[in-house]
């Protein structure tokens, strides 16, 4: 993955373990942007939603990472958030499983994957959103009155991976759906929905994928049930014909179904080219990196800073381990606020995980044992003990 680093931007004296929150910059992404404004917009105007590819960029963006995820080119579509993507997914299969009435979701998921069921669930009429707690298989919370399962690959805190081949299959057994959100697995983790014979998946592009803050998300359904299933927002860039401007809403067959409204052509410009460099790496190479380097970061903290009380939160087992790490710690927060200061880039989640992300694609081993090295001294330093590092801002 070495020859991979020279095609992102690296800021000065910064070891970056932030990419599973937002990745680095390709190079590749600002000339991109100069093009689209000044050649596509400015000067192609309204002919280059054909000329210039604008039109298509749902569909033909996301080919670009069709095999990170396992499944064909022409199966993802691209736009809006992943929060949008959730809604229109649950929806989908609460339309696909009719009698069917509650959503299952974990207890400890990723706060917009509830939030987004929660709303749902209150707007329409006699749907139930369910619980299960960590410790809990999540079929053993599916019965005849559950419609679809919302599961996140890899938790966001802990970077527990989930089996999605044998979890699929037990929920399948009771009759339910799965909804997976690859959000924290797309571009470090492997994942193979078609082999999983999973039902749908959505997730963001700019952490592992480095699409840029803010960056559209992404969707799929199964092709052997996209065309039984019906989305909400049936927005007319997803209908079969959106320039026929007829009265009726008829939609697209395949993913374009999942568009809603005008495609975020910037945005999605910018995510585009970020994802051509993912056309020559080897993926098998990628995610044994990523194991290495989240294994050599925990055997390196823990024989270096063993005396400190910093607790692993992550499984210890590489294969049911994502491609982040995380520690608990009571003053977590001002540690990596220190270690920020330092130019060791991770972040913090309430109330004491220390996150730390390793993007396999630019990270490289020499970085991850230096982060070690910071770490120990600011611990036997007491140098998180500053005032400064105990101020909080919006975002932790």
């Amino acid at each position: 993955m070495a020859s991979s680093r020279h095609s992102f931007h690296i800021p000065d004296s910064t070891i970056y373990l932030d990419g599973n929150s937002l990745g680095l910059m390709p190079t590749g992404v600002p000339g991109r942007i100069r093009s689209v404004m000044t050649e596509e917009w400015a000067e192609g105007l309204i002919s280059s939603w054909s000329k210039a590819g604008w039109f298509d960029l749902p569909i033909t963006a996301a080919s670009r990472l069709a095999r990170l995820v396992g499944v064909g080119d022409d199966e993802i579509a691209i736009g809006d958030s992943t929060s949008i993507n959730l809604f229109k997914c649950l929806a989908a299969g609460l339309h696909a499983r009719p009698g069917r009435r509650v959503i299952v979701t974990e207890g400890d998921n990723f706060p917009t994957d509830n939030y987004m069921a929660q709303g749902l669930a209150e707007l329409v009429p006699d749907v139930e959103l369910r619980y299960f707690e960590p410790d809990q298989d999540p079929a053993s919370a599916v019965d005849e009155s559950v419609a679809v399962v919302l599961l996140s690959h890899v938790d966001y805190r802990s970077a527990r991976v989930r089996d999605m081949v044998q979890v699929t299959a037990d929920i399948h057994a009771k009759g339910a759906l799965v909804l997976w959100d690859l959000s924290h697995t797309t571009g470090a983790v492997h994942c193979n929905l078609a082999a999983a014979g999973a039902d749908m998946a959505v997730g963001c592009t700019y952490k592992y994928l480095n699409g840029g803050p803010g960056a559209p998300a992404f969707a799929w359904i199964n092709p052997a049930i996209i065309g039984e299933v019906s989305q909400p927002l049936s927005g007319w860039m997803g209908h079969a014909d959106p320039f026929d401007f007829t009265r009726s809403y008829v939609p697209s067959d395949g993913p374009r179904r999942l568009v809603c409204g005008t495609p975020q052509v910037i945005s999605l410009s910018a995510l585009d080219e970020a994802l051509k460099v993912w056309d020559e790496v080897d993926l098998d190479q990628l995610w044994k990196k990523s194991r290495t380097m989240t294994s050599l970061f925990i055997e390196a903290v823990e024989a270096s800073c063993s005396d400190h009380g910093l607790v692993l939160a992550s499984p210890r087992d590489e294969a049911a381990r994502g491609s982040h790490v995380s520690f608990n710690y009571e003053n977590g927060f001002e540690v990596m606020q220190a270690l920020a200061a330092r130019g060791v880039v991770g972040d913090f989640r309430a109330p004491s995980t220390m996150r730390f992300g390793f993007a396999p694609l630019y990270l490289s081993f020499g970085e991850v044992v230096e982060a070690v090295n910071h770490l120990n001294e600011i611990l036997c330093n007491d140098e998180w003990t500053e005032p400064r590092f105990a101020e909080r801002g919006v975002i932790t």
